[in-house]
């Protein structure tokens, strides 16, 4: 049986209490907010009590669950309606994602999307558009495509053709040469 060495007690003779391991904290709820900041994509929220007039800009995704009259330009990220949302807007993003109600038109480099009790009224520009059963749409589509170098028509190189005898067209009838 071992015993401890008398010599490693305190002099109080209570025992010594080793502190706990450090914890790992990449990942977890007690990791710095600069080391969780890297982890998550950038997205924005405007609650459902903000109440915006006027254009708003930015380089971020964007969830919108209030109020939001002008222009919205998110060209390069996605722009989210919440179910509360309400935009009486022009709007302008990468990719549009349709909850709440929007009224303007709403164009889109990627997608629109209009899910389940969402609403558009205005006109759709996108290359791809989903409208979801149970959604609200009224406006028109132009599903363009993304450059418009993909909308002009290629350049084709000549088709081969085929050889194929020359049959002669009489125009008038010839008279017949009799040999003798």
């Amino acid at each position: 049986m071992w015993k401890r060495d008398e010599a490693v007690r305190p002099p109080s003779g209570q025992p010594t209490v080793a502190p706990p391991a450090p914890q790992p904290t990449v990942g977890t709820s007690n990791s710095r907010p600069e080391a969780s900041h890297f982890l998550e994509k950038d997205n924005v929220n405007i609650g459902k009590s903000v109440v915006i007039k006027g254009e708003l800009n930015g380089s971020e995704d964007l969830t919108i669950e209030g109020q939001v009259e002008g222009t919205i330009q998110l060209r390069d990220h996605v722009l989210t309606i919440g179910p509360n949302g309400k935009i009486k807007a022009q709007v302008f993003a990468k990719s549009v994602i349709v909850l709440g109600e929007v009224t303007g038109n709403v164009t889109a480099s990627e997608k629109v999307d209009i899910r389940d009790k969402g609403s558009v009224d205005g006109d759709i520009v996108s290359p791809r558009v989903a409208i979801a059963e149970g959604a609200h749409f009224r406006g028109s589509v132009d599903m363009q495509r993304k450059t418009a170098a993909a909308a002009q028509p290629q350049p084709q190189a000549p088709k081969p053709v085929a050889a194929q005898p020359v049959q002669p067209q009489p125009s008038q009838p010839q008279p017949a040469v009799v040999a003798r």
